[in-house]
């Protein structure tokens, strides 16, 4: 299966709090909010919507093709994905720019506060599909993660015209996109991946009901949090899969891509929707275990016996004949 992933690389600087964020925040002064939060670490790691979920599927052993404008800082990170399976000679390279840097704190209670700026990122407008697909072959399936919103939503209107299965995961770029453009994006999407706060907000934003979102696309799946997450289908049950219990909660940095790359791995493989979330939500959980967003490990028998103990020996025998990890370091 020919899976390509489009959407940000980035490198993340990734902040502790050792409080709460919300014993800073006073009730009725929300709209004059100035705070600066002394931080205990500094952690700067690869990272980026696109090149996380790529890394997540090469680390389970598929060749994605990413597609993404990047920096002149470029050279160390792409041999960093080559190596763990990733194809990058679509990439377009800046000659300018650098590549987009994500500022993220943390706090105790995993809550986050963020910034990203997109650098070379904002030249991913630049990027013709028609002319990777020429030279690549057509794709499968095109994952559209956060990316420059003109280039989520020009890669859509290819999707569709050229007929290419699509992922709609607009998540951190809903903030900045408009109701139109949102629309834009995720209609006549094979998947549409959200988290629950991010469903409510297109509800807003685009002023469709839940019920309309879900009839714009074939499959809609939110994600849930420590809950684990939701799968709707067309005439279907709804699927609801929980997640396994991690050794230590970290970092939440790409947790919902690792997800992401998971439940896209399954899909790779034939299986069902069921099967591709739990392997999204037991990679999701070696993400968090770890801090930064492409660091975790794992050989094929630490991932099954740690599937096998969350969703049982059946689940487990199902993906333990398709995953063949990649383990360079």
């Amino acid at each position: 299966m020919k899976i390509a992933c489009a959407g940000s690389v980035g490198r993340d600087h990734l902040m502790t709090f050792p409080g709460k964020f919300t014993d800073s925040l006073v009730a009725g002064s929300l709209d004059k909010v100035s705070l600066s939060f002394l931080v205990d670490g500094l952690d700067i790691r690869r990272g980026g919507t696109a090149a996380n979920i790529a890394f997540g599927l090469g680390a389970l052993g598929l060749d994605p093709l990413l597609i993404a404008s990047v920096g002149t800082d470029w050279a160390d990170y792409d041999s960093w994905l080559k190596r763990h399976g990733v194809e990058t000679c679509y990439v377009k390279i800046s000659k300018e720019l650098l590549t987009a840097s994500f500022m993220v704190t943390t706090d105790q209670d995993l809550n986050q506060i963020a910034s990203f700026f997109p650098g070379a990122m904002s030249e991913a407008r630049e990027i013709e599909l028609p002319a990777i697909i020429e030279k690549s072959g057509k794709f499968d399936l095109l994952i559209i993660s956060p990316d420059d919103p003109e280039a989520m939503i020009s890669h859509s209107e290819y999707a569709r015209t050229l007929g290419i299965p699509f992922v709609a995961d607009p998540s951190q770029q809903l903030a900045r996109m408009d109701g139109e453009s949102i629309k834009l994006l995720i209609e006549g999407a094979d998947y549409l991946f959200l988290n629950e706060y991010e469903l409510a907000l297109t509800i807003q934003k685009t002023g469709w009901s839940d019920a309309e979102i879900f009839n714009k696309v074939k499959v809609r799946v939110i994600t849930l949090g420590s809950r684990g997450a939701l799968v709707e289908e067309h005439g279907k049950d709804s699927i609801e899969v929980g997640v396994p219990k991690e050794i230590a909660k970290l970092d939440p940095t790409g947790v919902g891509d690792c997800f992401r790359a998971g439940f896209v791995s399954g899909l790779a493989w034939g299986l069902g929707h069921e099967r591709c979330a739990q392997i999204g939500s037991m990679l999701a959980t070696f993400c968090i275990e770890t801090k930064g967003t492409q660091e975790y490990r794992f050989t094929k028998d630490e991932f099954i016996a740690r599937f096998t103990e969350a969703y049982g020996v059946q689940a487990a025998n199902e993906i333990g004949r398709k995953i063949e990890p990649r383990l360079a370091s």
